[in-house]
């Protein structure tokens, strides 16, 4: 882990599809060959109208991502799958969560979820979502996820450890 050289520079804004050479970099670097989804998976999200994805950014680039867009409570999106709207919106779903390994632990997951929270409140959705892997589950529980009573058919394409998690938004 190296230290930031300039967290005042850091800043976080849209996920845009001149992200996405950098955003599967991170990706590559975080998660392992069975959950890598493509160039094209992710440029159809990016295009898609619910999302809400973010990127933090420093001086050497794209340094994490919050792949998010607005969803319905009980709705996975499968991996590998689209980012489908819904009219009816009321949940903010976290689809994937990357930090790059150098600068983890800096805090930079907090920073993407907590401008992913203020999205989420000027919206006026309440409920977010999101299927852990890897072993994150610790992670999203200090997030103030829990397992959801149902969990998903759609869940499968993650893998047996994945769990299907949700949390209430404060206002």
């Amino acid at each position: 882990m190296t230290a930031p050289a300039d967290v005042s520079s850091w800043r976080v804004s849209p996920l845009a599809g001149a992200d996405l050479p950098a955003l599967l970099q991170v990706q590559a670097a975080c998660y392992g060959d069975a959950l890598l989804e493509g160039t094209a998976v992710y440029a159809r999200r990016l295009a898609s109208p619910a999302h809400c994805g973010l990127g933090l950014r420093g001086e050497e680039g794209l340094l994490a991502y919050l792949a998010a867009y607005w969803s319905v409570r009980g709705a996975v999106t499968p991996l590998h799958g689209d980012f489908a709207p819904h009219a009816d919106a009321d949940t903010l779903y976290l689809h994937d969560l990357a930090v790059r390994p150098d600068h983890a632990g800096q805090g930079l997951g907090q920073r993407l979820l907590g401008a992913a929270w203020h999205q989420a409140r000027v919206r006026g959705v309440r409920h977010a979502a999101l299927v852990s892997v890897q072993g994150t589950r610790g992670f999203w529980r200090r997030q103030g996820f829990a397992p959801a009573a149902a969990q998903p058919p759609a869940l499968a394409s993650y893998g047996a450890d994945a769990l299907y998690m949700t949390r209430t938004l404060d206002g």
